[in-house]
């Protein structure tokens, strides 16, 4: 008895019960719809892709290493550090991951080197290639100059503003507002800026800045991105009274970088708002003009 109980309990533990094949209980793997193209986006590319084939076809764009991409950049990427605030290690580092060190299809065919989309005051030649979505319009340039360049333009906004006032060989600083400001939606692309510098030595590039360049800088830069607004951003300068201007204290702010920047002494300045000592605060209202 004993011998038959055990003998049957095995039997059903190896029976596995597999239900007939039948329409009402078969996965059917159905083809994924096409996606419709436009006919025209083809021919536009091959147009583009013919007309910048010789440009391609030289020694200094195909068949990039990460050191001959580095080679060939850096010094636009200084160049434009020097003009506007943007470390060179960060043009560098986005410029390497954008365009695959160079030998990307954007970056071969359109000179795209930023993975810059069209927006709605683009006026240039379209380049089309999927992205977040099918045929996403990209800006080519006539050479990668015009990239690097547009790259800067492109920061030049509003929503990237408060990044020009970091050092410019802040690269962290830079690295994380960006991700701040929604340049990027990878949570991880911070990390991945800061270890492609650190890598490959990019921060060898950044240069830092005096105080008062760094303010002359600033200013100009600030004033740019003012002018290219549609609705300028209120300064920190803000009449308090038709006849009196004040300045609001923020990170990084000293008695000696807000005198030279609105052309006053240190004591001018605390004279105008009865000041013994050159402690200030953060939100602190200071007057510099009357």
């Amino acid at each position: 008895m004993i011998t038959l109980l055990l003998s049957a309990c095995s039997s059903r533990r190896k029976t596995v019960y597999t239900p007939p094949r039948t329409p009402g209980n078969t996965t059917v793997n159905k083809p994924a719809p096409e996606v419709k193209r436009n006919p025209e986006y083809k021919k536009n590319n091959e147009r583009v892709q013919k007309e910048n084939q010789p440009v391609a076809s030289t020694t200094t764009v195909t068949s990039y290493t990460v050191a001959s991409y580095i080679d060939r950049f850096k010094a636009i990427a200084v160049k434009e550090m020097n003009l506007y605030g943007i470390p060179a290690s960060i043009t560098l580092a986005q410029g390497l991951q954008e365009s695959g060190f160079g030998n990307g299809e954007l970056a071969r065919y359109a000179n795209n080197h930023f993975g810059i989309k069209c927006t709605s005051d683009w006026t240039g030649r379209s380049y089309y290639k999927d992205d977040d979505k099918v045929d996403d319009c990209f800006r080519v340039y006539s050479n990668p100059e015009e990239s690097y360049r547009d790259h800067s333009e492109f920061l030049k906004r509003k929503r990237y503003a408060m990044l020009f006032e970091l050092d410019k060989n802040d690269y962290v600083g830079w690295a994380y507002g960006l991700k701040q400001c929604g340049y990027a939606t990878n949570p991880k692309y911070p990390e991945l800026l800061i270890n492609t510098i650190k890598k490959y030595g990019l921060d060898q590039y950044d240069r830092p800045e005096g105080e008062v360049q760094k303010i002359r800088r600033e200013d100009r830069v600030l004033a740019e991105i003012n002018q290219n607004s549609a609705n300028p951003q209120k300064d920190t300068i803000v009449k308090a009274q038709p006849v009196v201007k004040v300045h609001t204290v923020s990170t990084g702010d000293t008695l000696y970088n807000i005198s030279k920047r609105y052309g006053l002494t240190v004591e001018e300045l605390k004279a105008l708002n009865n000041m013994n000592d050159n402690n200030i605060k953060i939100g602190q209202q200071l007057i510099i003009a009357k």
